[in-house]
This record gives C-alpha cells, structure tokens and sequence, in this order.
C-alpha cells in the first residue's frame, strides 16, 4: 500500500522597514521597505508621525516568519503601532517567528505600542522585540498578550510563547525581559497565572522616567485587572493582569494616555 504523501502548506514570509529624518511635524519619511505579507504606512498624528504595521496574511502559524523594523533619526519623535491585533493559530509544523527592531537615533522618542497578541489553542510563537537606543533617546514599549478569546468561549489546552524584549542604551542592556510561557503555565495557579487570561507589561525608558511611579499607580484603576508598578533608575515598569482582554485594553488606554502626549494611535480598537 502506498502511504499518502504528508500535504505541504503554505508558509507566509514578510519584513517591513521604515526610517523616518527630522521634519515639521517630528519627523518625516526617508525609506520604506516592504516584502511579502509584511506592509507599513506613515500617517500625521496630533503628537507627531505615526508608523502603522501590518501582517496581510491575518495571522501566524507553524512555519511564518514576519519582520518590523523603524529606524528613527536623531532628534525625531514618532509612534508605532500595528493596525490589529496579531494572531497565532494552531501549529502544526514548528513555530512562527516573529523579529522587531527598532534604532532611536540622539535624543529621538519611539512610543512603540503594538496592538495585543492573541493566543490561540496549540499556537507556537517565537518572537524577539530590540529598541536600541543613542544617547538621550528614549521610548515607551508595550507588550500584551490575550489567551484565546473569552467572549468566544475559548479556553487553551496547550501553548508555547518564547517572547524576549530588550532595550539597549549605547551597547549596553538597560531592560532584558525573557519570557517562557509553556503548557503547564496554564494551570499552574497563583504562582504564575492564576486566573488570568491577559497580561501586559509597559516599560518607560527616559531621563527621569522613575518620577511618573505615582500618576501611574493613580490610574491603576480598573475592574478586574491586577496592576504594579516601580521606578528606578531612569526606567518606569508596569505590570499587569486580567481575566480577558478587555479590561486590559481599557486599563492600557488610561495609563498610555498618561504617559504620553496627545492622543491614543489612530488604529487602535476602542
């Protein structure tokens, strides 16, 4: 008997690349590079350029790979975002790989401030997230993730998420923040998760960050959401917890606003 062949899938591939020069409104386009399903759009927004990603492929399986990357100038100020939420689906060949990097040239601002990742039943995601900054750069980082949709009744038997955020000042580590999230973390109670079905961290990286530790306990105030937060050494860290990604999204929106001027990115779903 002959056996069937195994089915080949297609796999979705694409980088995206933007740098921005100093202009009138904060910065203004100097180059953009876009390939495969990985697309990019500059757009003026109230409190500088906004930089908007995108995945056309609608989401991350087994074997994908994707690519961001902006490159801001000196003395440039700008936001970044993407224009949803991103999905990783069920994998049934390896993991998806998901790579972003971003240089804030001397004295520049990034407010990187991704829309949440979605987690879906036996998804496998290996992401990596550089801001390399010069001197007296600075930037505000988001990352946030959702296990499964609630509202949709999902619930995860199995995951896996490798996801590593570094910040780095002039070649030298300011923010290292590994990350395993594996099968057994969803049952593994209190210790880890608990009961939580999303979960952020927002980092503020800039001379005198540390200051801002009480406006953003102040805001830490949203039902059903677990929040911390401390200050040190030019850095701001927030954690955060909750049992979906709604109350998340709501108590992201509170402490973005009061961490940055001007309003929330364009694209985000309110």
């Amino acid at each position: 008997m002959t056996a069937c062949p195994v089915p080949l899938h297609q796999r979705s591939h694409g980088a995206a690349h933007v740098s921005l020069l100093p202009g009138p409104a904060g910065a203004r386009l100097n180059r953009l590079h876009q390939a495969g399903s990985a697309k990019a759009f500059v757009h003026s927004g109230a409190s500088g350029p906004e930089v908007v990603f995108l995945n056309t492929s609608g989401g991350l399986a087994g074997g994908d790979s994707l690519a961001y990357r902006l490159d801001l100038a000196a003395g440039c100020r700008a936001t970044a975002t993407t224009q949803t939420a991103e999905r990783a689906y069920r994998s049934t060949g390896g993991a998806a790989h998901v790579t972003v990097r971003h240089e804030v040239g001397a004295g520049a601002h990034l407010d990187w401030l991704p829309q949440e990742t979605i987690l879906f039943d036996s998804s496998h995601l290996i992401r990596e997230t550089v801001i390399e900054l010069a001197e007296d750069a600075s930037c505000l980082m988001l990352e946030a993730v959702v296990l499964g949709r609630a509202t949709m009744g999902e619930t995860l038997a199995e995951v896996s998420l490798r996801d590593t955020r570094r910040i780095i000042r002039l070649g030298r580590p300011v923010m290292i923040e590994p990350l395993h999230l594996g099968t057994e973390a969803l049952t593994a109670g209190p210790a880890v998760l608990g009961s939580a079905g999303a979960f952020a961290t927002l980092a503020l990286v800039a001379r005198g960050a540390e200051d801002a530790v009480d406006r953003a306990r102040a805001e830490l105030t949203e039902d059903g959401v677990m929040g911390g937060a401390s200050g040190f050494d030019g850095k701001l860290m927030i954690r955060l917890m909750a049992g979906d990604g709604w109350p998340l999204k709501r108590q992201i929106m509170r402490l973005v606003s009061a961490l940055r001027p001007g309003p929330l990115p364009r694209v985000w779903q309110i």
